[in-house]
């Protein structure tokens, strides 16, 4: 009788086992951990619309805050102007980023000045769990359970 040389499927099948075993473990943790990136790209996000939004509130007093994303981003910054002031990228000025649709809303006044920056999963416990949002007052606040139509001091502050 000739030796064979190889793996027998006994142990092939062990092998794919203890792999799959491994990827049971593994995806979970990886899962979690890109909705704990999104989450923070989205206050970060949040964040720098309040910053932009101030800027563009003191360089366009007569206007106000702006009504838009847009006006806040722009493609064409030679000179900025108030419908395209280059304050925030072009992805976020387009409303989504890192799994996280943005719109400003209830902007009032003429010159505006209130208005609310939300940041909404687009896909709800896949991209994020958690919702946020922020006014003129800057302080991002958060509600974990659902999603936020208007933002005002009844969300919970972002301790981070």
């Amino acid at each position: 009788m000739r030796k064979q040389k190889g793996f027998s499927l006994i142990e092939l099948l062990i092998v794919v086992a203890i792999i799959l075993i491994i990827a049971a473990i593994a995806i979970p943790n990886l899962l979690r951990a890109r909705i704990a990136a999104n989450e923070s790209s989205a206050v970060a996000s949040v964040r720098t619309v309040n910053t932009a939004q101030i800027t563009y509130n003191s360089s366009y007093s007569t206007v106000g805050f702006a009504s838009s994303l847009a006006n806040l981003a722009g493609t064409s910054c030679t000179p900025p102007s108030s419908t395209g002031a280059c304050l925030i990228d072009t992805q976020l000025g387009g409303g989504s980023k890192s799994g996280y649709s943005f719109a400003i809303s209830n902007t009032t006044g003429t010159p505006v000045n209130t208005y609310n920056i939300i940041a909404s999963p687009i896909t709800p416990n896949q991209t994020g769990v958690r919702y946020f949002c922020s006014f003129a007052d800057a302080v991002v606040r958060v509600n974990p359970t659902g999603a936020i139509s208007t933002c005002d001091y009844t969300q919970t502050p972002l301790n981070q």
